[in-house]
């Protein structure tokens, strides 16, 4: 980390915190002692995008609160309640951990080392963003019909999310100064030993972002444990809408689904640290030293080959057995191309909507330390661990009863689309903010910027790429949406997922798979873009 002096040879006794370390970092300022409070034009679009994603548990409260805070209780406490919970958090446990692996040895093998092919190998590692989750969970379950549970949910789960951890670590480690990395060896460290200690301890914010998003993600996942028949409590909610008219139990399921995602949010947070990490100016001025793989290079490539075919050819290879199987002329040209257009319709607009929401949220998140900031950003996650069909009712709630013009429009559509991927987008936005040297838009302000100038021309250029690749995710995962894609869509609009879900419901499996396969040629197009950026 870059370290800067004061120009002045007797710096007086309350010098300033050298930028990365201290209260003035990135993370955190204070001016004359006090702590500064976030300029408006961050806090107002922050505090409009928490607010619609807080929309939902407005309507989990008052269908939980419906019968009395008794009733709510008993169904809390109830044993079944209880297995969902343990079932739920063991799962989110197996497919955090395996991601984890996953992704921070992938991301380590393509960039910092001489593996053979680090450019294709990384491309591979982002294709899974485009096969959906339920897509996957049909072709493993229909392959081995025995990994039924738990453990074709884990499997499925692990493959389709490790990306997720993958692109931010490996935007971290091409971040890194390797001069700090360089000094350690210097001072006789070995290659593991430098890791754990220099670089291990930089990619913590990256990979704890990664790991947030696929524990939210396995919480509010639908598609993939149904098709697997392992019960959740995303499944154990759907089941409550449809099984009765009294939707309190499913609300109350969701409640408890939502102080999960809390507890989780704020471990988190605690994994972060104070430090900053950026630096000033470009660090070294020669690349990293990639390590050589040596006698390593044959597990190493074993071990990249293996995680490319159970997340990317296996999956394909089953789509392309059903498009063989079935028949050409069944397909409905008409129905087949006017759902490829409103899929890249909804999932474009949806991704500008929400990475536009996220960047005010991303820069306070990484600009400032005090509780309003923290607030926020712990609020936009309430909404991605909340089931997409529970999302979608309270949308339908709000629509019908405060503003009918919406219902049943392509806005109410984009705005549940919000709620449940904001997260990502701001995991991508809030890491490259941290990445580029507040110092920066310090001296913009010392030349008489306004905050929203330095946001202008100094933050949003810098960060560009991660935001941009955010976005880029944000799209990816959007048209891959399912269950609030189903209850929000405007009439007479059929999305590619929605079309997947129809045919492969009717047991139409030759049928269902031009839509999957449209799905994942669309998705791979910017899957394959971060790739190359990665």
């Amino acid at each position: 980390m870059s370290t800067h002096g004061s120009p002045s040879p007797a710096p007086p006794p309350a010098a300033a915190p050298r930028p990365g370390t201290g209260p003035a970092t990135g993370t955190g300022r204070r001016v004359g002692g006090r702590r500064r409070l976030p300029p408006l034009v961050l806090l107002l679009p922050a505090t409009a995008a928490a607010l619609l994603a807080l929309l939902p548990l407005g309507y989990l409260a008052v269908r939980a609160m419906e019968r009395g805070w008794g009733y709510a209780w008993d169904i809390v406490a109830d044993p079944r309640t209880l297995e969902l919970l343990g079932r739920s958090l063991g799962l989110t446990a197996i497919v955090v951990t395996g991601t984890l692996v996953l992704g921070i040895s992938l991301a380590w093998l393509t960039v910092r080392t001489t593996l053979p092919g680090r450019r294709m190998w990384a491309v591979l590692a982002t294709l899974p963003l485009a096969v959906p989750s339920y897509v996957a969970a049909f072709t493993w379950i229909s392959a081995a019909p025995s990994l039924a549970g738990l453990a074709g949910a884990s499997i499925t789960l692990t493959f389709a999310c490790f990306p997720y951890v993958f692109l931010p670590v490996a935007a971290a480690l091409r971040g890194i100064d390797p001069a700090q990395e360089e000094a350690a060896r210097s001072l006789g460290s070995g290659a593991l030993r430098t890791f754990l200690t220099v670089t291990l301890p930089q990619l913590r914010p990256a990979a704890a972002g990664g790991a947030i998003l696929v524990a939210l993600y396995v919480l509010s996942d639908f598609g993939s444990v149904s098709i697997t028949r392992y019960d959740t409590f995303t499944r154990a909610v759907h089941s409550s809408y449809q099984a009765a008219f009294d939707r309190t139990p499913a609300a109350v399921l969701g409640c408890v689904l939502v102080a999960m995602t809390v507890l989780l949010v704020l471990a988190e947070n605690r994994t972060r640290g104070r430090a900053g990490h950026a630096r000033t100016g470009r660090g070294s001025a020669r690349p990293p030293v990639r390590l050589r793989l040596g006698r390593w290079t044959a597990p190493a490539l074993l071990w990249c080959g293996a995680v490319a075919a159970a997340a990317v050819a296996f999956p394909l290879a089953t789509l392309g057995y059903w498009l063989t199987i079935g028949s050409s002329g069944d397909l409905d040209q008409d129905k087949f191309w006017s759902a490829t257009v409103a899929t890249l319709t909804v999932a474009a607009a949806g991704a500008a909507v929400t990475t536009v929401l996220a960047l005010p949220v991303g820069v306070l998140s990484a600009r400032h330390t005090g509780r309003l900031a923290r607030l926020l950003e712990q609020s936009v996650y309430a909404g991605h661990a909340v089931p997409g069909i529970t999302v979608g009712l309270a949308l339908v709630f709000f629509s019908v009863r405060y503003a009918y013009p919406l219902y049943q429009q392509l806005p109410l559509l984009i705005a549940a689309y919000v709620v449940l991927f904001l997260p990502v987008a701001v995991a991508s936005a809030r890491a490259a903010v941290l990445q580029s040297p507040p110092v920066l838009e310090d001296v913009a302000r010392s030349l008489g910027r306004s905050p929203l100038g330095v946001l202008r021309t100094v933050t949003v250029p810098l960060a560009a790429p991660g935001i941009g690749a955010g976005a880029a995710l944000t799209f990816v995962v959007i048209m891959k949406e399912l269950p609030a894609t189903l209850l929000l869509r405007p009439t007479g609009t059929e999305t590619l997922a929605t079309r997947l879900w129809t045919e492969t419901g009717a047991g139409a499996f030759a049928g269902a798979a031009p839509y999957a396969a449209a799905i994942v040629l669309i998705a791979a197009v910017p899957s394959y873009l971060l790739g190359r950026r990665s």
